[in-house]
């Protein structure tokens, strides 16, 4: 039987996130100024084709699944990569820091330099809209944050987490998966996210810090393919959750 997460995007904008849905009942994306993602309600000819209507000429869709993603014949595949994602074993503890604080709109301009630097996957001004976020800072400045994604009916993606080069190293990163992961835990949902399978390291640390293997992914970005496209890389998304 399917899992509510093994088209998550999907899931998302048909439940937590239907407020924020563009599109209809075949196939549905997030506002771009929010994050590219997109996603068919199943591989029908009539949702490939309602999908295939979603994206303007200039714009890129992130699509995301367990198995695999059926592309219309208007759009062709930019970059694509397997994804592994990960669910946490059981809830964490909510912990406290005084160094932990919420982040505003009035921190989105910093945030985005942020991610912008350290690429902890697609990001905007207003990433906000799909969740809370955290951030530690000194003197003014942000040096780490992390936050929540997508969600779902009783789960809530840990996402957005990244520290600037000249801090990392010192825990911060660490600490603020614990938070979020206890922040989600506390609400009654259960925290779950996403990384490149290539980063075996990222991986690793996440299973130390109690998340299991739940689905073997897979990512295409696609465009028009009136649109020139260029295979191969996926720098612009080095990472889904970011953890360093």
């Amino acid at each position: 039987m399917p899992h509510i997460l093994d088209r998550p995007i999907w899931s998302a904008l048909e439940t937590a996130h239907a407020d924020l849905a563009e599109g209809g009942k075949s196939a549905r994306r997030y506002p771009p100024s929010i994050v590219p993602f997109a996603a068919s309600a199943d591989d029908t000819p009539e949702s490939l084709d309602a999908l295939e209507d979603l994206p303007s000429q200039e714009e890129s869709m992130i699509l995301v699944e367990s198995g695999p993603i059926a592309i219309p014949a208007g759009l062709a595949v930019a970059t694509e990569a397997s994804v592994v994602q990960m669910i946490a074993e059981r809830p964490h503890e909510r912990i406290s820091d005084s160094r932990i604080q919420p982040l505003t709109e009035s921190d989105a301009a910093d945030m985005l330099d942020l991610a912008t630097l350290t690429k902890p996957g697609p990001f905007t001004l207003r990433a906000q809209s799909l969740g809370r976020f955290w951030g530690i800072k000194s003197e003014g400045r942000l040096l780490a944050m992390a936050g929540q994604r997508m969600r779902q009916t009783g789960f809530i993606e840990l996402s957005g987490l990244c520290t600037h080069p000249d801090f990392q190293g010192r825990g911060l990163g660490t600490l603020l998966f614990r938070f979020v992961a206890g922040e989600i835990a506390a609400s009654g949902d259960t925290a779950y996210l996403h990384a490149y399978a290539a980063n075996t390291s990222a991986i690793s640390l996440y299973k130390t810090h109690g998340f299991a293997l739940r689905a073997e992914m897979n990512m295409r970005v696609v465009k028009r393919r009136s649109y020139r496209t260029a295979g191969g890389s996926t720098s612009n998304f080095q990472n889904f959750s970011g953890l360093k």
